[in-house]
This record gives structure tokens, sequence and C-alpha cells, in this order.
């Protein structure tokens, strides 16, 4: 249940519309529900403003299923990642009005409009074209959160010139997220070129010694660029959902 819900339950309480044991059975699901295979978190909306996100891998389809109903029923928004293309076919075939992104493997099925909070827009870039299933998942999240999202995708730095050529774009965003592999040294140049906050997100896309993602992560962390802060490896919605939290106005 998230804010807005519980607001107008209260209002309902405060004009006489609703009893206060009818609130309190509505309420009695609030911290969670358990489900057998999963607890469900039907508080956290409350607490963090965003409802809990479903994490796909090691899911059936019936079990994610089940899941969204369930945070449907809620009233809520439903985001799901790392669903493969055969697992989303099943999942889609009873669900109505499903959002499938086959590049960043995630549903996302709506229970209302998403209302944007964001103070200015995310901007993604990605070194290059096969980092972008991660900078789309980061994309993804952060959209659903309720920011305006940009994306800037295979503009690394053995073409640096590709970059610069979308300057004006990159310093009018007010957080930016960038993807890279390889070497990892894209969020560096990144930072320092603006002024806001840059996460940072190494991928396990790389020759050899890119050591599935582990020489980018370091890159990342060593960097010299004030204001980058690094995430784990492939962990697109790890980054949207931060650069969301950093973005947003607070709920209440």
């Amino acid at each position: 249940m998230n804010v807005n819900r519980i607001k107008m339950l209260l209002e309902e309480v405060k004009r006489g519309e609703l009893p206060v044991t009818a609130a309190l059975e509505r309420l009695k699901g609030l911290p969670f529900e358990e489900m057998g295979f999963a607890t469900l978190d039907t508080h956290r909306s409350l607490r963090q403003g965003f409802p809990e996100v479903i994490f796909g891998e090691g899911k059936s389809p019936a079990q994610i299923t089940d899941i969204i109903n369930k945070m449907l029923e809620a009233g809520e928004n439903v985001l799901v990642t790392r669903v493969d293309a055969a697992k989303a076919e099943k999942i889609l075939g009873s669900l109505t009005g499903a959002e499938y992104n086959e590049l960043a493997r995630t549903i996302f099925m709506r229970s209302y409009a998403v209302k944007r909070v964001g103070r200015g827009p995310i901007l993604v870039i990605s070194a290059g074209t096969s980092d972008a299933p991660v900078a789309e998942e980061a994309a993804v999240t952060a959209a659903g959160m309720g920011n305006d999202v940009e994306r800037l995708y295979d503009v690394g730095v053995a073409g640096i010139h590709r970059l610069l050529h979308k300057r004006e774009t990159i310093m009018s965003a007010n957080v930016l997220i960038v993807v890279a592999g390889m070497e990892g040294a894209l969020p560096s140049v990144v930072g320092g070129l603006v002024s806001r906050p840059v996460i940072a997100v190494p991928t396990s896309i790389g020759y050899g010694a890119n050591l599935g993602g582990f020489s980018p992560l370091l890159s990342m962390l060593n960097s010299c660029a004030a204001g980058v802060t690094v995430v784990n490896i492939d962990n697109g919605f790890g980054a949207g959902y931060a650069a969301g939290l950093i973005n947003m106005d607070p709920v209440i």
C-alpha cells in the first residue's frame, strides 16, 4: 500500500465514509504478506516511496505471476527484473497490460499512472552497444520511479568525440548513470565534465583481463573524478534506483 492509498483511506475515515474497523482491516496486510514461496513486503512503498521489486532469476513464471497479481491487488505498480524472453512469454500470456523490455529483460505493470516526481532528467550513458542491456535496466527502473530518462548509448572513450558531440545533453542532466565494461574509463571522463552526481556501473563485458567486470569495477572505484559513486557489476537496477532516489523530492 502506497502513501496515496493510505491518505485516501484516512480521508474516508475522516469524512465518516469508512468505519474505523474497516480501515483497520485494510491495514492489517501492511507489513508483509506470506505466500509460502515468498514473503511480500507490502510496506516498502510507504517506507521508501517505491514498492518491492521482483528479481526474476531463480523464480518460476508461475511464482512471478502470483507475486505480480498480489502487488496489483495492493494497488502497486510492479517492476520485475532479469526475466529472459522465454520466461517472459509465459508470464505475459496470463497478464493484461504488462510491458516487456527485451533488451533490459524487465516487465513493468501499472495499477496507476506513473507520476513524474523527478527534479530533472536522468541521463543513462553506455560506453558500448554491448553494455546496453545493463544501461536499459537502469533506464527502465528510473523511469518506473517517475523520472524523465534520456539515453546516450555507444559513446565510449575509444571514440570520445561521440561523447563530446552530446555535451549539451550531458550538461543538462540532473543525475547521470554511466555504464561501461572493458577498462571502465568512461565514468571518470563524464565525472570530469559535470557538476552532478555520476553513478558508475561496471559491466562484465570485455576480454579476459576484464575478469568478469572486476577490472572496470576497480577502475571506477579508483576514479579521480569527484562525485563518482559505484554500484556492483551489471547492477543496472541498483544504479537506476539510486538515481531515482537522488532525483526525487521527498514523498511526504
